[in-house]
């Protein structure tokens, strides 16, 4: 695999030309975004006020947040962040291509701090503030025109590493917007929804007008929050409700970000008419300090006990949780069935989906850009299944709305932008070379082809098969490289087909089990042996043998979120597919790893029982499951095309790697490399099944009964070992309870 260390820069942010950032303000916030550019492998400058004692102190505490709370996908990220302070160390921002401001929803105090940024701002360099409500010309009043025509409003979401939402308010034409366009998906890994210059831009000015209506309703019609919330999960929005929302978000909020955005609009929008701070309840809790999560009270409360209650809207005290489920409203929770019902559940379900999209539809063409903007800000931004939109036209049929809630014309092309890349036009041509109802095997021209897996989660099952081997007939004819990928979101691959092997181990069928195992290791060594060039473009999770998958293709491109482990050892399995042979591969190879035998089948077993999967493609970089060369992209809709890109670059002079050979320790070394596990056994701390699975890993690692330091053990070797570790413990009560449970 080759391109790009872990450590440097995603793919394509170079080209954006946002090669160092700052961010002024290091709260939760400011501090959040700050760490997003180091995911990017952007250094980034923090500053804030200055601290007695230790001037840097609060940026200091910003950084150390974000490792706390995992802002950062991984430790070298954080080292990229410098801390500073906006009186010793402002002189820093003539260097940064974007300049963020996060401070305090404050004009005064922003437009202040724009004075001193134009004062040092180079030439081309972008200045946006991350204000939330504050209209972009209200901050732009008497600045310069070439400050304006660089300034921009770039609305993040908490916690900037995890919301996908960007909206940004720019100039409608220029460098500027482009800039921050290109850089917003390429280096942030964001989706980026143009806004017009309104009040609470897209998401918040329909959010908290939605949030609004259902909790000044709820209280009206003598709603509970759990019945409300549920009526909420009906309508397809957050699993919180609204209710849940508030303290997840906190309830202190409200004052502020309401008021400023009740202030900014006329007294009869209907946020105003629905005036939220007002209600009784909520002055109650904001007084009392009972606000959500972040103080262990709001709506919801858990007791010293662990016992849940819900807030009586009435009067604001607790009584215990009354759950109620979607399937226990009137109509079992189908949507157009709980619009026409009479009762009070159907009157609130009328009332605030009614005024929600209307409020929608007659505001849309004033602070979106596209109508479709609107239900992707919602989706993102909300967590809304359904865009407003979206919503209008599946019930529009219905009768349940009224004539006045009506689509935009044109109708909308789609909450979520058309994915454009060489697989969505491979698979808009039709052209496939191979297909079966589980994968595709497609031309993407320039000689490439491109395999698609289809199953739930794009588990690996022997249809999966069928077109790996459709996918190598191809590599061994014309084909000159494939690309190995898909647009799911939240899979690469899964792994294996675990009903198909549960199935299997019901029926006490272990010749099935050991055939299954040894043609996905057959075909994996396969790709690892062809004469052309294998790279994998991952967007999702890649676990089990999706992991194995990837990890015998020449190179790969990986979203950064992407989870990518080994996890077989949790189901009581391990790794059949090659997956041992490449663990024993990647820790010999790994860059300053040590070379002996038990220093290697170390690194290897530390991979292989890792507890749980790496929670980016940095981590599973820095742990040497990835080589440093894998490319690592911010934004998932450039995966594929980087992938084909690499794969071009590969074709000419293709080389396939050597077949490895290991120096094994044989039992020796593994009775010293299961000395630790066996002492933690003796401890209590691992069961009887999970010492006896690793003991089968370390068997496996260590060459067998017929390892031997003195002499080479290949590849095949390994891999029949493999093949007999999983039968035999594919037969344990273990495995079959754990993989049961997890079906």
């Amino acid at each position: 695999m080759g391109g790009q260390t872990g450590g440097q820069m995603a793919l394509g942010v170079a080209e954006t030309g946002c090669l160092r950032a700052a961010v002024i303000g290091a709260g939760s916030m400011g501090a959040g975004i700050a760490a997003q550019f180091a995911n990017a492998g952007v250094a980034v400058d923090l500053l804030d006020m200055p601290a007695d004692g230790r001037r840097n102190a609060r940026a200091e505490a910003g950084i150390a947040n974000q490792v706390r709370t995992r802002g950062f996908m991984g430790a070298a990220q954080a080292q990229l962040v410098r801390p500073g302070n906006v009186e010793d160390d402002f002189d820093r921002l003539r260097d940064a291509d974007w300049i963020v401001e996060a401070v305090i929803e404050d004009p005064a105090v922003k437009r202040a701090l724009f004075d001193r940024i134009e004062a040092v701002r180079k030439p081309g360099a972008v200045v946006s503030s991350n204000t939330s409500t504050i209209p972009r010309a209200r901050l732009i009043e008497g600045r310069s025109k070439a400050f304006a025509d660089h300034f921009l409003i770039s609305h993040f979401f908490n916690p900037p590493r995890y919301m996908e939402l960007l909206e940004l308010v720019g100039p409608a034409e220029g460098a500027a917007s482009a800039f921050a366009l290109r850089a917003g998906r390429d280096v942030l890994g964001k989706t980026v929804v143009p806004c017009l210059d309104t009040p609470g831009f897209i998401a918040n000015r329909i959010g908290c007008t939605w949030i609004s209506v259902a909790i000044v309703e709820a209280v009206r019609l003598g709603l509970t929050v759990e019945e409300a919330d549920a009526v909420h999960a009906a309508f397809g929005v957050p699993s919180t409700g609204a209710f849940g929302l508030m303290d997840l978000v906190g309830i202190d909020l409200i004052p502020h970000i309401w008021g400023s955005l009740m202030g900014a609009l006329p007294a009869d929008d209907t946020i105003n008419r629905f005036d939220l701070p007002a209600e009784p309840v909520l002055r109650t809790l904001v007084e009392t300090g009972r606000h959500g999560r972040k103080t262990g009270a709001g709506f919801y409360r858990r007791t010293a006990g662990g016992q849940r209650e819900a807030l009586e809207l009435t009067d604001a005290r607790y009584r215990s949780l009354r759950p109620v489920r979607t399937g226990d409203l009137p109509g079992g929770g189908a949507l157009d069935a709980l619009l026409a019902d009479p009762g009070r559940l159907g009157d609130y379900a009328r009332s605030v989906l009614t005024e929600t999209l209307r409020y929608v539809a007659r505001h849309a063409a004033s602070i979106a850009v596209d109508p479709a903007d609107v239900d992707t800000a919602m989706k993102l931004g909300y967590a809304w299944k359904r865009g407003p939109f979206e919503m209008i036209a599946a019930l529009r049929d219905t009768g349940a709305l009224p004539e006045d809630i009506a689509l935009p014309a044109p109708s909308v092309r789609g909450a979520t932008p058309l994915q454009d890349d060489r697989l969505a036009r491979a698979k808009t041509s039709g052209r496939t070379i191979a297909q079966n109802a589980a994968a595709s095997v497609r031309p993407l021209g320039d000689g490439l082809i491109a395999l698609e897996i289809h199953t739930k989660m794009n588990a690996v099952n022997a249809d999966v098969m069928d077109m790996i081997d459709a996918a190598l007939d191809g590599l061994a004819g014309s084909a000159r490289g494939l690309v190995i990928g898909n647009h799911n979101p939240r899979a690469f691959s899964a792994g294996a087909d675990l009903a198909a092997i549960v199935a299997m181990i019901d029926a006490g069928d272990w010749t099935g089990i050991e055939a299954f195992t040894a043609r996905g290791q057959a075909l994996y060594a396969a790709l690892r042996r062809s004469s052309a060039p294998v790279v994998a473009a991952v967007r999702g999770v890649a676990l089990g043998g999706g992991c194995e998958l990837l990890l015998h293709c020449d190179d790969a491109v990986l979203h950064a979120e992407a989870q990518v482990g080994l996890p077989e050892s949790t189901l009581g399995l391990l790794p059949a597919w090659g997956g041992c042979v490449r663990t024993l591969e990647r820790a010999a190879a790994r860059s300053g790893a040590a070379r002996g035998p038990g220093a290697v089948v170390s690194a290897a077993m530390g991979t292989i029982l890792a507890p749980r999967p790496y929670g980016s493609a940095r981590e599973a970089v820095a742990a040497g499951l990835l080589p440093e060369t894998v490319g690592i992209a911010m934004s998932r809709d450039t995966v594929f095309d980087l992938a084909v890109a690499r794969a071009g670059r590969l074709v000419d002079g293709y080389v396939p790697p050597p077949a490895p050979t290991f120096r094994c320790a044989g039992p020796s070394g593994a009775s010293g490399m299961l000395a630790g596990l066996t002492a933690r056994h003796a401890a209590g701390s691992l069961g009887d099944g999970d010492l006896a699975v690793a003991e089968r890993i370390v068997t496996v690692l260590t060459g067998g009964p017929d390892g031997d330091v003195m002499r080479e053990t290949g590849a095949d070797d390994i891999l029949a070992l493999e093949r007999q570790a999983f039968v035999a413990l594919a037969a344990t009560p273990l495995a079959r309870e754990r993989l049961r449970k997890l079906l």
